[in-house]
């Protein structure tokens, strides 16, 4: 049986811990508004629409910064791109990646470049694969993407990416800025009868055995 994606996705990162991620959200937003007036060198590439690799920076420290704090009991590490332009903030759970992305559209995964399509191989076990659940084989640590809105700061999102990049997520959940207006996740609704402790159990397993043989060795 596949591994339900809420339940894992409440395992690796509790709701109790959730709120951290709007008010961090808007302190880094709003650390990035001044950094861009307090220096007018980098109005041209607000002019040139780069503002938002600005707010990345700013989300990417707030969010480390978090980890160093022990306000997220997370690990974290700087991963470099596939193509080496620069890293990226990895935090680390128990048994999973996250990462952070700027997106547009909320339902929509971001841009499908090489080091996320690498990170969503690894959240097979959320399908339904025939023959999957006597096989157990990981592809690699399961990804969690933490969306937020692009530019406008109006949404929030804990996702588990679909491994095919056109289906979007498997789970998605509420938004967690607060606004009123929610958009539904696409795709057939995931009951809380596929809860199955014993899958959610072995995918762990799976985690920890895939760590053991391959975290380290490249």
């Amino acid at each position: 049986m596949p591994t339900n994606p809420r339940v894992f996705l409440d395992d690796q990162f509790p709701t109790e811990l959730r709120p951290l991620i709007p008010s961090t959200l808007k302190t880094a937003y709003r650390a990035a508004a001044d950094l861009i007036a307090d220096n007018p060198l980098l109005e041209s590439a607000v002019r040139r629409g780069e503002s938002g690799r600005i707010i990345a920076w700013s989300v990417d420290a707030a969010f480390s910064r978090l980890v160093e704090t022990g306000a997220l009991p997370f690990d974290k590490s700087w991963e470099y791109f596939e193509r080496p332009t620069g890293r990226y903030l990895a935090l680390r759970a128990s048994h999973s990646i996250i990462t952070i992305s700027q997106v547009a559209d909320p339902v929509k995964q971001p841009r499908n470049v090489l080091f996320r399509q690498n990170k969503r191989l690894a959240n097979e076990p959320f399908l339904d694969l025939p023959g999957f659940e006597d096989d157990h084989v990981l592809a690699g640590e399961p990804h969690i993407l933490l969306t937020h809105g692009h530019q406008n700061l109006n949404f929030a999102h804990l996702c588990i990416p679909d491994p095919v990049h056109g289906r979007d997520y498997r789970y998605r959940t509420a938004n967690l800025m607060g606004v009123p207006h929610v958009v539904e996740p696409e795709g057939p609704p995931l009951e809380d009868t596929d809860f199955d402790a014993d899958a959610l159990a072995q995918l762990k397993q799976d985690v920890e055995k895939f760590r053991r043989d391959h975290v380290g060795s490249e």
